[in-house]
C-alpha cells in the first residue's frame, strides 16, 4: 500500500478517532474519547503521526509521548481494511526516528495480554519487561492485563 505519514494535531482529532473507532474493539476497553485524546495533545512531549492514503484519508495514527529520554507508545490503531499492508510499521519507523533525534533511548508501550500486535511489536524488537495484572477493563465486566514492552532505540 502506498501512503504517507505526516505529523498532525489538533486539527485532525476527528480522522484520527475515525480509525480509532474502527481499530479498537469497545470489548477491550482500549479505546480512548475524543476528549482524552484531545487534552493529550496539548501536553509537551506529544506526538501523534497519521499515516493517510493517496487520497488524504487517514487510515492509521501513532500517539507518542516523550519525557527527556524515554517515550511511550500511546496508542497505535489501523483501520481493519489497511491492515497486514505496511501501515503500522510506516508509523512506528516513522515515530522511531523522530524520537531518536530528539535523544529518545528507549520506547516502551502496553498493550493487552494476547492482542495480536504482539507479534508485530516483537517483530519490530520490543522485549516484554512487565504486566500489570486487570489493566483494561472491557465489557460485561471482563479484565485483562497488560504487557509492557520496551525497545532500545540505540540513542547516543
Amino acid at each position: 500500500m502506498n501512503g504517507a505519514v505526516r505529523v498532525a494535531g489538533l486539527g485532525e482529532t476527528d480522522a484520527v478517532m475515525a480509525v480509532m473507532l474502527a481499530a479498537f474493539d469497545s470489548q477491550f476497553g482500549e479505546r480512548w474519547t475524543l476528549d482524552q485524546l484531545r487534552g493529550m495533545l496539548i501536553m509537551p512531549g506529544i506526538l501523534l503521526l497519521i499515516h493517510a492514503d493517496e487520497a488524504g484519508k487517514a487510515n492509521g495514527f501513532a500517539l507518542f509521548s516523550r519525557v527527556l529520554d524515554e517515550a511511550e507508545l500511546l496508542l497505535l490503531g489501523v483501520d481493519p481494511v489497511n491492515r497486514r499492508q505496511g501501515v503500522a510499521t510506516r508509523l512506528l519507523d516513522a515515530g522511531v526516528e523522530m524520537l531518536i533525534e530528539k535523544g529518545v533511548k528507549s520506547l516502551f508501550l502496553e498493550v493487552r495480554d494476547g492482542n495480536v500486535a504482539m507479534n508485530l511489536y516483537s517483530t519490530y524488537g520490543f522485549n516484554a519487561i512487565g504486566r500489570r495484572r486487570d489493566y483494561y477493563h472491557g465489557g460485561a465486566n471482563e479484565k485483562f492485563d497488560a504487557i509492557t514492552l520496551r525497545r532500545e532505540l540505540g540513542a547516543n
